[in-house]
């Protein structure tokens, strides 16, 4: 547990600064929302928009000028900042020690290498949690401080709890590349291109439903804003995949860090 409170106590700092960011972001985006509700002055511009274009900025058929169409469009960066969050922790947190030269005095302690690992996993765990806490806090303050009309607030529990998946995908994924990488100081960015590598395919299948079959190549496509808007909800064989993916991508984190040479 002292590792625990000590990866908490690290990374404090950074979830502070991360924290403000997401909330600043929802500001920021809702304060968007007057110009293109109904009657709005960027409610024209956005019909008017041809249809290649709507996707790539994340509208689809989404109505933006209803909240929850709007937030639906909010949520595609505010997930894409949550997952960035999540991959770089994920890496970060098993490759630092080896980066900051700390490992020798980590492994002098009587643990083992599965309790290391589980530590810091939970750390991370954590700290993707408050993340999407506050995300969830800040939208449904600042949406109901602009929402006219039907509640949405359990569509906002539903995007964040999808988000909170999504997060726990990207954190296994960097702490797994962390553990099997030669120089796992270089996981962050490789974890980070792949990251934008899923969310330019989730762009590309967007603009061509032929090519969908490759949306199973991007974790920002496991949930659909378009059947959470409309009240479907979360396809539960999708969830059931994706926690089960999260997890595989756990336990290699620990067979990889079981097996590598540390850099002392």
């Amino acid at each position: 547990m002292n590792i625990f409170w000590r990866e908490l106590k690290a990374g404090r700092k950074g979830l502070i600064i991360w924290s403000v960011c997401m909330f600043l972001l929802i500001v920021s985006g809702m304060g968007k929302y007057t110009a293109y509700s109904s009657g709005g002055a960027g409610s024209e511009v956005f019909n008017q928009l041809p249809s290649p274009v709507k996707a790539l900025m994340g509208i689809g058929s989404l109505d933006v000028t209803v909240m929850s169409g709007y937030y639906a469009l909010l949520f595609l960066y505010v997930e894409l900042t949550a997952a960035i969050h999540a991959v770089l922790l994920g890496s970060s947190i098993i490759a630092k020690e080896e980066r900051d030269k700390t490992a020798e005095f980590l492994l002098a302690k009587p643990v083992s290498r599965t309790i290391i690992v589980t530590s810091k996993l939970l750390a991370a765990l954590v700290n993707i949690a408050v993340l999407n806490l506050v995300t969830l806090f800040s939208s449904l303050v600042m949406v109901a401080a602009y929402n006219k009309g039907t509640d949405i607030s359990a569509e906002i529990a539903l995007f964040l709890f999808s988000m909170f998946i999504v997060q726990l995908i990207f954190l296994t994924f960097g702490a797994l590349l962390s553990a099997w990488m030669r120089h796992p100081k270089s996981s962050g960015a490789a974890a980070a291109g792949v990251l934008i590598g899923s969310f330019v395919v989730s762009k590309i299948t967007d603009l061509n439903e032929r090519l969908a079959v490759l949306n199973v190549l991007s974790p920002f496509k496991y949930f659909s804003y378009n059947r959470i808007v409309a009240g479907g909800g979360l396809s539960l064989g999708i969830l059931i995949l994706a926690i089960l993916l999260a997890a595989g991508m756990a336990a290699l984190t620990y067979f990889f860090y079981g097996k590598r040479e540390l850099t002392l």
